[in-house]
C-alpha cells in the first residue's frame, strides 16, 4: 500500500528553489534512507512532507491512514533541546498532542500509548528522570518514543545517530530495524552513514547530482554510488 507520493515536486524558499521535479513514492514497510551533499535538500525535502513548509509547486499525496494517524518524526537536537528541564514521561506524552488537538489533559489512551512505547525502548525505568540528566543514547530513545506515540505507521528520522559513539549508533540502528522489520513501520532517515543504509534500507532516496530513487541493491551496484565513493 502507497502511502505518500510525491509528483513533480519542487521545494525551496521564496524564489529560491532547491529541489524540482521529484517523482517517488513510499509503500507501507518501506526503509527508504534520504542521502546527498550538505544543501541537497534533505532537510527541506522532509519538512514539506511534513507540512511544516509549503511546496512551491506539485503534489503530496497521503494515504487516508496517514492522514488520521499522523507521522512520526524525530528531528535533529539543538543544544538548547539536550538541556530541556522535564522528565521522560512528560516528553514522551508530548508525543500524543497531536492526536488529542492540544488538549490541556491527557486521556487514559494516551498514557497507555506512552507506557507502551517507553516499555518497547526500555526506558520505563527512566520514566521519572530529568530529560537533561539523560545521556545522548538515552535522550534519543526517550525521543523515538516520543515519535511512537504520534503514530504507528511512519517515523521520518532527521540524522537520529548524529553525536552518538559507535556503540550507541549500533544500538539505535537495531532499534530502528526492530520496529521496521517486526512492527511494520515505515521509515524515513535521512543519514550520511553509507554502511548503516546498506545493512537496513531498502530503498534510497539520492539527492544532488546525479540523482537515484528505488532500491538500495540496485543503488549500491549503479553509477551514483560510484560517483559518490569518489568525491
Amino acid at each position: 500500500m502507497t502511502q505518500i507520493t510525491c509528483r513533480d515536486l519542487t521545494i525551496g524558499y521564496g524564489s529560491r528553489i532547491i529541489l524540482k521535479h521529484l517523482n517517488f513514492t513510499v509503500n507501507e514497510g518501506d526503509y527508504l534512507c534520504i542521502i546527498g551533499e550538505n544543501g541537497s535538500g534533505k532537510s527541506s525535502l522532509m519538512r514539506t512532507i511534513l507540512n511544516l513548509q509549503n511546496p512551491i509547486n506539485g503534489q503530496i499525496l497521503y494515504d487516508h491512514q496517514i492522514q488520521q494517524n499522523g507521522i512520526g518524526y524525530l528531528p535533529q537536537q539543538t543544544s538548547r533541546q539536550k538541556d530541556f528541564p522535564a522528565s521522560v514521561r512528560e516528553i514522551v506524552l508530548s508525543g500524543c498532542d497531536r492526536r488529542s488537538g492540544f488538549h490541556p489533559f491527557y486521556h487514559a489512551s494516551d498514557k497507555k500509548k506512552a507506557v507502551t512505547a517507553m516499555q518497547q525502548l526500555k526506558i520505563t525505568h527512566l520514566a521519572h528522570r530529568c530529560y537533561r540528566e539523560l545521556s545522548g543514547g538515552q535522550q534519543q530513545r526517550v525521543l523515538l518514543a516520543r515519535a511512537l506515540c504520534a503514530t504507528k505507521k511512519i517515523l521520518f528520522l532527521d540524522e537520529p545517530v548524529s553525536g552518538l559513539d559507535p556503540e550507541v549508533t549500533a544500538d539505535f540502528y537495531a532499534l530502528i530495524r526492530h520496529l521496521n522489520r517486526r512492527e511494520g513501520i515505515t521509515i524515513l532517515m535521512i543519514s550520511h552513514d553509507l554502511q548503516a543504509t546498506a545493512a537496513d534500507a531498502t530503498h534510497i532516496l539520492h539527492l544532488g547530482t546525479p540523482f537515484f530513487y528505488g532500491l538500495a541493491s540496485d543503488y549500491f551496484h549503479s553509477e551514483v554510488h560510484t560517483h559518490d565513493r569518489l568525491i
